[in-house]
């Protein structure tokens, strides 16, 4: 360590300042992956923070290795009189997110400093309890669209290949969300089944009109054809259906938006840039030529255009830069529907300035207003582990509009995503995490999923047992079908799935998945191999396997196959995640864990991870039984999701 860093740990000030007149440049040196300026500041010395501010030549737009600022460390000290320095004459935020979301305000919280965290407060304008977190909704649930009817909000996501497909949510405070349905439950309606991953319906919307909910979206086919993209439209009286037959408008594009105006019309809208064509109108048939509103402020990837009508304006919003860092949410005005359009001054009014931020791609987003006459915009987002990996594909955030002066909406102040925000003024409605598998009702929770269509019946419950019939093609196979799956929603997880022990034979298998698509999965399950049962690991990249050494089980004879599996009645495979890293282990009954073995890199469950296909969804985690020639079933009685 150097001998300034002692002198500022302790708190010397007269030696901190001759040092520093001696040699300016000792002020820029990172000890412990952060400024030195950041260490005085945890000192909670304001004499030694006032000098270092005012006359060093430190920077404080800065942050250390965890994307800390100067405010993180002043949190850990307590001290008042320095955060309220730092806050009020440097401008510093206690709202600002660390790489795993931590803000210094909920350090001070966390550290038990009750005089600071009250100040805090008082600058936040609520308590901690009076604000929520971002994302609103983790996980894979990528292009959000919103609606409010009464008291009650709606969601909708893009669902890719997953059956069923198009998860509707419903909340009241606009923060806790739970899934009540799906826009198409109907295998034949779907139409997934040879369509591959990254595909299928995508960038849905979802709108109330006379008494029904519609919902469009993009269906997205294989590149083998001469129609890529069609639009579908489904309607209910119900927010959580059943649905409509989807109807099909045969118009090019992406990313539908249906927009009802005030004299009854009902159109569609659609990228490149913002095209709009007219509906009729139950919303089934396109009835107009379509012809473009406008392009987009940015002129980089346009898309994802809702309109809204407020105060004699039609507003155009847009999601433009590409859907990487570049990501952004701009609007545009007309005082007529079909323009000519007037880009906002405060253009972008998302995005994230910040390329070393823990929330990223921030874009695709609708306003809603509250009952209340809040306004609020949900919109995509993205966390990446190692500066690179979006393994938990594209989030839901929330942030507040504000409107300026002149009329213009802006989201959360132009600051970019926030971390941690006031709650809406609506009564907080508290929803239980299902993160199990409820084995005493006859239907699966909304929460699970499978790559495409899963066979008729394949998927049952019964006496607290869920039947899984094996598929007959591999897991790399577009025709692979029962793989039971829920989103990841946490970097850091551990999921157990139990099976009761069958007979395996031939090449068949059953166990854990952790799954993107058909193209990149690793699973850790039961195999009958020609030295007797064993467990393994087999990770899928590519055109890759990379099988693991088995584990064989303690009831084999290893010279020859001696089935005597009923010694035992259940095994129970676990995987313990933390970030890229996964460990793994199983037992047999209520027995000791045993230890499987870690794999540190597990780059490839994410859109970044391998070039090769439609490469938008997220990593999930759940159960697989694969039959092979011989008809087989899987017996699970039990799963759990721990963050």
């Amino acid at each position: 360590m150097s001998q300034l860093y002692d002198m500022i740990i302790a708190q010397n000030v007269p030696e901190v300042k001759r040092l520093l007149e001696l040699d300016p440049p000792l002020i820029d040196e990172v000890v412990d992956g952060a400024p030195l300026s950041f260490h005085a500041a945890r000192t909670g010395n304001l004499e030694l923070v006032r000098y270092i501010v005012e006359y060093s030549r430190a920077s404080f737009n800065t942050f250390d290795d965890r994307h800390r600022h100067v405010l993180h460390y002043a949190a850990e000290s307590g001290s008042v009189e320095v955060c309220r320095y730092l806050v009020e004459r440097v401008g510093m935020d206690p709202t600002t997110g660390d790489m795993e979301l931590a803000t210094p305000y909920e350090i001070a919280a966390q550290c038990g400093h009750q005089e600071l965290t009250a100040y805090f407060a008082e600058v936040c304008g609520a308590t901690l309890s009076e604000m929520y977190k971002n994302p609103i909704l983790p996980g894979m649930h990528s292009d959000p669209s919103i609606c409010r009817v009464g008291e009650d909000y709606y969601m909708v996501h893009s669902s890719f290949i997953f059956f069923p497909c198009i998860p509707i949510s419903h909340s009241r405070d606009l923060i806790h969300w739970e899934t009540i349905g799906h826009a198409i439950t109907n295998p034949e309606w779907a139409a997934v089944d040879q369509l591959e991953g990254g595909r299928g319906y995508w960038a849905a919307d979802i709108s109330y009109y006379k008494g029904k909910f519609y919902i469009c979206a993009t269906y997205r086919l294989n590149d083998d054809g001469t129609v890529y993209r069609k639009q579908i439209v489904v309607s209910s009286d119900k927010p959580e259906g059943p649905y409509s037959k989807p109807a099909i408008i045969d118009e090019d594009g992406i990313d539908p938006s249906i927009f009802n105006d005030d004299d009854g019309r009902r159109y569609m809208l659609l990228n490149r840039g913002a095209r709009i064509f007219e509906l009729n109108e139950d919303a089934t048939e396109k009835i107009g030529e379509a012809s473009l509103l406008f392009y987009g402020d940015h002129k980089r990837a346009p898309e994802g255009p809702h309109l809204l009508k407020k105060d004699g304006y039609y507003y155009l919003f847009e999601a433009e830069g590409g859907t990487g860092i570049t990501h952004r949410i701009t609007v545009s005005r007309a005082i007529s529907l079909f323009g000519v359009y007037e880009p906002c001054p405060y253009n972008p009014i998302m995005r994230q300035e910040d390329p070393a931020a823990p929330i990223q791609r921030c874009g695709h987003g609708k306003p809603v207003m509250t009952q209340n006459g809040e306004w609020y915009m949900v919109y995509l987002c993205g966390r990446q582990v190692e500066g690179q990996y979006s393994i938990l594909g594209r989030e839901t955030a929330l942030d507040p509009i504000t409107w300026t002066s002149d009329g213009w909406p802006i989201v959360n102040r132009r600051k970019g995503p926030s971390c941690l925000q006031k709650k809406p003024d609506l009564k907080e409605c508290l929803l239980e995490d299902d993160c199990t598998l409820d084995l005493t009702k006859e239907a699966l929770s909304p929460m699970w999923v499978t790559p495409r269509a899963p066979e008729k019946g394949a998927i049952r419950i019964a006496e607290g047992v869920l039947y899984l019939k094996g598929s007959k093609a591999p897991l790399s196979s577009v025709d692979s079908r029962n793989i039971l799956l829920r989103r990841q929603t946490d970097f850091c997880f551990t999921a157990e799935v139990q099976f009761q022990l069958q007979g395996l034979s031939g090449e068949q298998s059953e166990g854990l998945i952790c799954y993107y698509d058909e193209n990149t999965w690793l699973s850790f399950g039961l195999h009958r191999t020609e030295k007797g049962y064993a467990v393994y690991v087999t990770e899928h990249i590519g055109h890759e396997d990379i099988v693991h050494e088995p584990v064989y089980l303690s009831w084999e004879n290893q010279s020859g196959i001696t089935d005597k599996s009923n010694t035992y009645k259940s095994i129970t495979y676990k995987v313990e995640t933390a970030y890229l890293k996964r460990k793994f282990s199983f037992r047999l009954d209520v027995e000791p864990w045993q230890e499987y073995g870690t794999l540190d890199n597990v780059y490839y469950l994410c859109d970044e991870g391998i070039q090769m296909g439609k490469r938008f969804t997220g990593a999930m985690v759940g159960m697989y039984a694969y039959a092979s020639d011989e008809p087989y079933t899987a017996k699970i009685t039990g799963f759990s999701y721990e963050a």
